[in-house]
Formats: structure tokens, C-alpha cells, sequence
């Protein structure tokens, strides 16, 4: 009965068009591309800020929880609404309401695709510098929920380092405004504390973004290395000589040979490492800084060293970085990608421990990732129809993130904690810490209902939540793998 009293409730709100509630059209949003699996009991498909406090309003009334969604190109289950309720889906929110030369600033919906700001304010030669691989597909407002980065973090920094305010729907359905145009705001940084939150605290409706202007040259370099130790040491000289690349992207050898058999893109297949460098600035004296950068790559025995800037061919090069997730395709059917963050100087240690991990599990990994920040993308590669085969996956990746904290890292630098690592928390933050960041939650979203169970360690409270809600859930939640993209959906991957 409370189920039609909400549908009904729902549609008074959105219309038919507006709501999905039946099973063949849930089961599209049931995952993102983690392996986490859950399916909504309804799908809300808002267009205002408006209709996201209704939706929220009637999930209140009906104890429904809330969850969320941008494009779904999420890798931590961040996005998925594993105890059932209302998914508030953002894709109609997609308006650019405002692009800004001269304060350097663009106002946008959540639902904006984040290339499509670039592309907006590239009249004007400015851009937004975040660039997941998946921006041609992932939205601002998955953006900021992940506080995401791309290559080309290095040297522009994640997320939120580009948002100045924000628009926020709270889990009682007030709305509040924090940050906004100006530098300095004052009183508590509640935009920093909105981005990363994951969806636990609001929920985004409006962002006010920082632009940059576009580089005025940029020169690729491909340095061809034998070894993995050898790229490494080059990533690391090269940032200690004071040089700070726009991009620096590695990969091993797994993963240049699946990426050039499905490219063609230039990279040697017996290469046991390349990286991939963007240097930018003034056209005055920039092929003299490439030169500079590829005698320290040929210091640590890189055995060729490109330089394009002829556009196309800087293209070409990146081609291969852009479609090596898709790639992966080629070499099993699913993969598990992990998103560790270690210091430079460890690259070289941590990789090996990857092999390694690999091997005691019988697993093949590739290693594509921000080697300029130590953001490593290790994909653990396997078959979703082997139980066994996932099972190990799971358990490597976990011993996987276990050595980028021993080695003075992190347990994610781009890709959220969500539902994936949330019992890896402990690893790096201790019972006080994570007290204190529960009470911050607390304070936003006291009834846990706003994604609820995503980011911390499984608690009594989420047992205790998912239990209710089991009982009292129509149908079985259905769980499956997703397979490994194929080309053609290469491009809609971090």
C-alpha cells in the first residue's frame, strides 16, 4: 500500500514521463561501473531544484532512502541504490545557465556532461580544467559528489579546486546556498565539505564553476622505457627538477599492448612502460622545456622519446591513454579497477607489490594511471561468471589498497570510497577520526537517509537499516557484474 501511495504521490509530482518504476526499466539503473549491484524501487527524473526537494519530500513521508545519480560512469558503487528507495536521477537537469568571461565562472545544473562546459565556454578561450577520461559522459554533478580529477590534475588540481558554490538540497528538503562567485568566502568552507561528501550530506543542484584560460601551446612527449622502475624514477626526477607537467600518464605493458592492438596509436608493443607528458604555456620556448624533459627521461635509459605538436598526432598519443579502460575488453570479459594514491618516490616498490598480488592470485593486472601524482588505476582483470575468479578479484584489490596505505598513501584519489571501500576505511583513519567525520554526517543527514552506508565501515545502524528494509522489500534486489566496456563505449571511463 505504501508503495502505491508513493508511486502516486510521485507522478502527481512528475508526471508519467518523469517516473520509472517498472522492473525493465529499473534494471537500467541498478549499477554504475563498479561491480556493486542494487536496484531502485522508483527512478525520479527531475528538471529544477524544485522537483529534487518534492522527490526528497515524499521519500521522507514514505521512509524511502535516497540516492543520487548522475551518468552512472561512477567506479566505487557510489551511485548505487544497494537498499533499494527513490533514485533521484540528474541527467534532465542539464542547463548551462550562465558562462562568464570576465569573472572567469560558469553557472550549471548538475546534470551538465562535463565536457560540454569547455565546449560552452571555449568561445570565450577558457575551459573547466577537471578531465575524467569519462567526461564526454560522467555529468558536474558526479564530478563534485567524487571531487574527480583526470591527467591533468597534476597541475590544475581535482574538483574542488574548481568550484566556487554550490546550490544544496538537505536531506529534510531545505535548500541552502554555500560559497558563491567571490574568492574568499566567509564562515565555514561548506562547498569543501560538500565535495567528495558522495551524496551523503545534499544533494547539488546548482554549481558555480572556476574557468581557466585555455593554454596557449601544449607539446606531447612519449618516452618508450624498458621497465616499469625506470618510467618511475623519470616521474619522479622529473618533478623534483622543478618542472610541473600538465600530465603525466603511465602505462605498463599489459596495458600497452591491449591499447595498441585496439588503437594503432604509435605505442611499441614491447615496451615495458611508456608515459605520456603534456607540457604547456607560452609557444615562446615550450619545445626547448619538451627537449629539457626528455633528456631527463633519456637520463633513466628511456630508449625513445617523442615530441608531437603537430595536433593530430598529439591526438593520436592520447588516443591510446583515453581507450585503454575499453581496451581491457580484449583481455577478459570484467574488470575491477582500484584507485590508490601513493608518494612518487614508491611507484616503482607498489607496482611491484601489484605483480605480486597478481600472481598470488592468479590474476592478470594492468597498470594505466596519473603517474604524475602517484594516482594509480590498477585493472584487475577476471570473469564475472566464475564466482571463484571474482571472489580473488575482490580480495586483490583490497590487498592492493592495503600496500598503497603501508607505503604512505591513500585509498582513493578520484574514484570515492561508496560502497566499494567503505570497510577499507579503518586502514587509513582511526576510531576518533571516524567518529568525528560520522557526526559531521550526522549533522546533514541525522536519519541516514540520504545514501545511506556509503563511505563508512558497515555499522550497526546499516545492518540494522538494511535489515528493515529487506523485510519489508517487495522483490529481491538482483546483483550482476558489468562486463568490461567495449570500444565503443571505451570513452565513458575513468
Amino acid at each position: 500500500m505504501k508503495r502505491a501511495q508513493a508511486l502516486q504521490e510521485l507522478l502527481e509530482v512528475f508526471g508519467p514521463r518523469g517516473v520509472l518504476w517498472e522492473d525493465h526499466h529499473l534494471l537500467l539503473y541498478e549499477y554504475d561501473a563498479s561491480i556493486d549491484k542494487g536496484r531502485p524501487d522508483f527512478v525520479v527524473l527531475p528538471t529544477s531544484t524544485e522537483e529534487v526537494v518534492a522527490a526528497v519530500r515524499i521519500a521522507n513521508r514514505y521512509g524511502l532512502p535516497v540516492v543520487v545519480r548522475g551518468a552512472g560512469t561512477g567506479l566505487s558503487g557510489g551511485a548505487v541504490a544497494d537498499q533499494g528507495g527513490l533514485m533521484i536521477v540528474t541527467t534532465r537537469m542539464r542547463r548551462i545557465l550562465e558562462i562568464d568571461p570576465v569573472n572567469l565562472r560558469a553557472v550549471v545544473q548538475p546534470g551538465v556532461v562535463n565536457i560540454a562546459v569547455s565546449q560552452a565556454a571555449a568561445a570565450h578561450g577558457l575551459y573547466f580544467a577537471p578531465d575524467p577520461s569519462s567526461q564526454k559522459a560522467c555529468t558536474i554533478g558526479g564530478n563534485i559528489a567524487e571531487n574527480s580529477g583526470g591527467p591533468h590534475c597534476l597541475a590544475y588540481g581535482v574538483t574542488t579546486n574548481h568550484v566556487l558554490g554550490l546550490e544544496v538540497v538537505l536531506p529534510d528538503g531545505e535548500v541552502i546556498e554555500v560559497g558563491g562567485a567571490a574568492c574568499d568566502w566567509p564562515g565555514y568552507d561548506l562547498t569543501g565539505l560538500i565535495v567528495g561528501s558522495e551524496g551523503t550530506l545534499g544533494i547539488v543542484t546548482k554549481a558555480v564553476l572556476r574557468l581557466m584560460p585555455m593554454p596557449e601551446a601544449v607539446v606531447t612527449l612519449l618516452a618508450v622505457f624498458d621497465t616499469v622502475d625506470q618510467a618511475s624514477e623519470a616521474v619522479s626526477a622529473i618533478i623534483a627538477d622543478g618542472t610541473i607537467p600538465g600530465a603525466i600518464e603511465m602505462m605498463d605493458q599489459t596495458a600497452i599492448q591491449a591499447v595498441e592492438s585496439a588503437k594503432r596509436c604509435g605505442y611499441p608493443m614491447d615496451a615495458g612502460a611508456v608515459l605520456l607528458i603534456d607540457v604547456e604555456g607560452l609557444p615562446e620556448g615550450l619545445e626547448d622545456l619538451a627537449r629539457h624533459i626528455a633528456r631527463i627521461c633519456e637520463h633513466f635509459d628511456a630508449r625513445e622519446v617523442r615530441i608531437a605538436t603537430d595536433p593530430a598526432e598529439r591526438e593520436r598519443l592520447w588516443s591510446g591513454r583515453k581507450g585503454a579502460f575499453g581496451a581491457m575488453g580484449r583481455l577478459a570479459p570484467s574488470y575491477l579497477v582500484q584507485d590508490g594514491v601513493v608518494p612518487r618516490d614508491q611507484l616503482p616498490r607498489v607496482l611491484r607489490q601489484i605483480q605480486e598480488i597478481g600472481r598470488r592470485y592468479g590474476l592478470t593486472i594492468a597498470n594505466v594511471f596519473h603517474a604524475g601524482d602517484g594516482n594509480l588505476h590498477p585493472l584487475i582483470l577476471f570473469d564475472e561468471r566464475d564466482p571463484e575468479l571474482t571472489r580473488r578479484a575482490v580480495e586483490a584489490g583490497a590487498e592492493i589498497i592495503r600496500a598503497c596505505v603501508e607505503a604512505g598513501g591513500t585509498l582513493t584519489g578520484e574514484h570515492g570510497i561508496g560502497l566499494e571501500k567503505r570497510d577499507l576505511m579503518p586502514l587509513l583513519f582511526s576510531p576518533v577520526d571516524l567518529e568525528v567525520m560520522a557526526r559531521i554526517k550526522a549533522a546533514f543527514n541525522p536519519e541516514n537517509r540520504l545514501n545511506p552506508c556509503k563511505m563508512f565501515p558497515s555499522t550497526r545502524m546499516c545492518l540494522e537499516t538494511w535489515s528493515r528494509r529487506k523485510a519489508r522489500m517487495e522483490k529481491p534486489i538482483r546483483y550482476r557484474i558489468t562486463p568490461a566496456p567495449t570500444d565503443a563505449e571505451e570513452e565513458l571511463w575513468i
